[in-house]
């Protein structure tokens, strides 16, 4: 690859951050991978390599295997192409047409404004420079490359039996050095749907806009169990607080992007008699006081705003918004249960991750995960009775399986002698609470042997995401010398 455009291209191991520069130059969030896919198709087919699409998108990728490495198990390196596109306010960017803007601040590299789109970068980037490589010993190995991860799992969803030989997949998405996974949680999608009624806002009104910000965020599986606060259920707790002693009615309540990121932002437009301007403020200013007190450890730049707001001719019907408040504030989430298997492992967890209003309806998109069935089950089962006691409408989909951990994988012990020989020490062996896209896998590929590893990146999902430089040549150094190691086939 050429014609690179940021100072990350300097780094070591060059040859992964040089292509993970060039990444980083074509936008590609999720459902607009398209641009990036086709650079990939197009550079391999320079390569002489072998590259096939499915009908979902995925790209694949096959590369024979180095001289005397022939008769060793093939393997599948696999990483997603999309990224998360989350921005700070006050920076100007189009994630479908501007490049992200990486550069190095101390130990990391990061990007000026926006997701860094490391998760899963890095790992797309490792595995464009093992294809590219002349230099790493390797029996049989395929690339596949999936879309749409961070949105939907589509590309997971749509893998099929018979596109993939070998028998070892390494999945790159995991995001702590030194750690190994070899299970993850499963999920569904959860939409609550509240039919509301409007009516003309009443006479002697003012409207306002109420705006919780500044929270931390971050990823609704590796980051729930942290203490992070929920801009959607803060700005519910409020309403639920206030909206009958100041006389609000509610216009349009909205808050966070992506059900599988933690809110970071929630407003509401509401409209209170004028009298109670002076009120609203002071019960607003001790809320946002309240909520420093009990979260200022982990949240600590929240922020408030009571601004002014564009006129609004209409407010929710006075039942339909007490049901819609009682509702958010009712509505579980965050850790539901830890895992009594697995030490520090959350097993069950719910993210209220986006609320939408619109002129007839207001929706609540949530997803819930969890390493067993029965515990998504149970949380399935916690939201039914909440939208029915509400009147609510509710529709599960997308309902993705976990990895179930097998304590016989043949890959984990190659990884973790591996690891032992190089570092003097064993990494950690352990189950995510993420929807590791792999874990479907499972479906069409049942037989086939995983292991998940990457570098140390921070605060994914959100514009403070972070790769730790040094990481990623330790990453490297496992990822050829895994390789090397692959057993023989039987």
């Amino acid at each position: 690859m050429s014609e690179f455009h940021s100072e990350i291209s300097n780094l070591s191991p060059s040859i992964l951050w040089q292509f993970f520069d060039k990444i980083c130059s074509i936008p590609h969030p999720s459902k607009h991978e398209e641009a990036l896919a086709g650079y990939i198709v197009g550079w391999a087919k320079e390569q002489g390599l072998e590259v096939r699409r499915d009908s979902t998108g995925n790209v694949f990728i096959r590369k024979p295997a180095t001289s005397g490495m022939e008769n060793k198990k093939g393997v599948v390196l696999q990483a997603h192409i999309d990224m998360v596109p989350q921005k700070n306010e006050d920076t100007v960017h189009d994630f479908t047409k501007d490049p992200i803007r990486p550069y190095i601040d101390g130990d990391w590299v990061t990007a000026q404004g926006t997701t860094l789109g490391s998760d899963n970068g890095i790992g797309m980037a490792s595995c464009l420079a093992v294809l590219a490589s002349t230099d790493i010993k390797h029996g049989p190995l395929e690339v596949l490359l999936t879309v749409d991860e961070e949105a939907g799992m589509t590309g997971a969803f749509g893998l099929e039996a018979g596109w993939l030989e070998g028998e070892i997949l390494l999945n790159t998405d995991s995001e702590q050095e030194g750690e190994v996974y070899m299970g993850c949680a499963g999920g569904v999608d959860g939409e609550i749907t509240m039919t509301i009624h409007r009516e003309d806002v009443p006479s002697g009104y003012t409207t306002r806009e109420l705006v919780i910000k500044g929270l931390k965020g971050g990823h609704s599986g590796c980051d729930i169990h942290t203490g992070r606060a929920n801009a959607n259920k803060l700005m519910g707790r409020f309403l639920a607080m206030h909206a009958q002693d100041l006389d609000l009615r509610l216009s349009e309540i909205r808050g966070g992007s992506l059900r599988n990121a933690i809110p970071r932002e929630a407003f509401a437009t509401v409209a209170l008699p004028e009298t109670n301007l002076q009120a609203l403020e002071a019960a607003f200013n001790r809320f946002t006081d309240l909520i420093k007190s009990e979260l200022g450890k982990v949240e600590t730049d929240i922020v408030s705003f009571n601004q002014s707001s564009t006129s609004i001719t209409s407010v929710m019907a006075a039942n339909d918004q007490s049901k819609l408040i009682n509702l958010l504030n009712a509505c579980p989430n965050g850790v539901m249960r830890m895992s009594d298997d697995i030490e520090g492992v959350v097993e069950t967890s719910l993210n209220v991750g986006v609320i939408t209003t619109q002129e007839t309806h207001v929706s609540i998109l949530c997803l819930i995960r969890s390493l067993i069935d029965s515990g998504r089950e149970q949380v399935e089962q916690v939201l039914t009775s909440l939208a029915t006691l509400a009147g609510a409408e509710l529709e599960f989909s997308g309902a993705y399986p976990g990895w179930k951990p097998d304590a016989d994988s043949e890959i984990m012990a190659v990884f973790r002698d591996m690891y032992s020989q190089i570092y003097g020490h064993k990494p950690n062996i352990m189950v995510i609470h993420a929807g590791l896209e792999c874990g479907l896998f499972k479906k069409p590929y049942p037989q086939m042997d995983m292991v998940s590893f990457g570098p140390t990146i921070k605060f994914p999902h959100s514009p403070d995401e972070k790769v730790k430089i040094d990481t990623v040549g330790l990453f490297w150094q496992q990822m050829t010398a895994l390789l090397e190691a692959i057993p023989e086939k039987a």
